[in-house]
C-alpha cells in the first residue's frame, strides 16, 4: 500500500538549529496527513522513515547533512542477552506495567518536564504546559497508546507508541531521573520488544540514530538493527 504523503497539508517547513548536533542547521517540514494512519498504511510511513509529533509527520531534509538515520529492530532476530534480562528481572520485580490509551495529565507532565531538565534534554529555558504536553504527545494521528510504569502507586515513567499491522513505533520515553537503578529508559526499550515478539510484531522503529548525539547514539546497541541508509535499509550485527 502506497502512503498518501503526495496529499499531507505542509504546515510548517522552515530550517532551525539542529537538536541533536551543535552547530548543524536542521530542516524537518511538519505535514499533517488528510486521514488517520493506521494498519499497513502506519507499517509503510514508518519503513520511509517518518516519524510523528502530534498529528503532525516529519522526515529530516536537512541542507548539507545526512547523520540522522532512522533505526528499526527486527524482533524475531533479537535475543535478550544476559544484561537485559537482569533489568527485565529487576524491573519487573519492582515496577507495575499499564497499557492504556494516551493521557494527559499534570502527574505525567510534572514527570516529562523533570526528566528533560534534569537529563539535559531541554531545549529551551521554560517547562512545557499541558496544551502543549497534549500537542505534541497525546493528539496523534496513528493508532497510539501508552506504556506507564509505576513503583509503589507512583508514576515513574511513560512510554507513548505508534502502532501499525506489523510494526510499533517507540515515540518517546520519559521517568524519573532519580531511579538510575531501575533503568528505566532500558527497561522501556526491552519492554516494547517483549511487547512486539508477544504480538508478532515485525520491526521496533527507534526513531533516528545520530553519531555523536550523546543522547541518540545509545539505540545501536542494540543489535541486530536496520538504518535508512540512502533509501536502502541497512542491516548492522556486530
Amino acid at each position: 500500500m502506497k502512503p498518501n504523503s503526495a496529499n499531507d497539508i505542509i504546515v510548517i517547513d522552515e530550517t532551525e538549529p539542529c537538536p541533536y548536533l551543535k552547530g548543524k542547521i536542521a530542516r524537518m517540514p511538519l505535514r499533517m496527513p488528510i486521514a488517520r494512519i493506521a494498519g499497513e498504511q502506519a507499517d509503510t510511513r514508518l519503513g520511509l522513515g517518518h516519524r510523528r509529533t502530534g498529528e503532525f509527520i516529519y522526515e529530516t531534509q536537512c541542507p548539507g547533512c545526512q547523520a540522522c538515520e532512522p533505526i528499526r529492530i527486527c524482533v524475531a532476530d533479537f535475543t535478550f542477552s544476559r544484561n537485559h534480562r537482569r533489568v527485565l528481572n529487576r524491573a519487573d520485580r519492582s515496577l507495575i506495567v499499564r497499557r492504556t490509551r494516551l493521557i494527559g495529565d499534570e502527574t505525567r507532565l510534572n514527570l516529562f518536564n523533570r526528566h528533560r531538565f534534569e537529563r539535559g534534554l531541554a531545549r529551551r529555558d521554560d517547562e512545557i504546559d499541558l496544551e502543549e504536553y497534549n500537542w505534541g504527545f497525546v493528539r496523534s494521528c496513528f493508532e497510539s497508546f501508552e506504556f506507564s510504569f509505576w513503583l509503589e502507586g507512583q508514576l515513574v515513567g511513560v512510554a507513548i507508541c505508534d502502532l501499525g499491522s506489523d510494526s510499533l513505533s517507540a515515540v518517546y520515553t520519559f521517568y524519573d531521573p532519580d531511579l538510575s537503578h531501575l533503568s528505566i529508559g532500558t527497561y522501556s526499550l526491552l519492554n516494547q520488544i517483549r511487547y512486539c515478539q508477544m504480538n508478532q510484531l515485525k520491526y521496533l522503529y527507534l526513531g533516528y540514530y545520530v553519531q555523536g548525539s550523546p543522547h541518540m547514539n545509545y539505540k545501536a546497541r542494540f543489535l541486530p538493527n536496520e538504518r535508512l541508509i540512502d533509501g536502502q535499509w541497512q542491516k548492522f550485527e556486530a
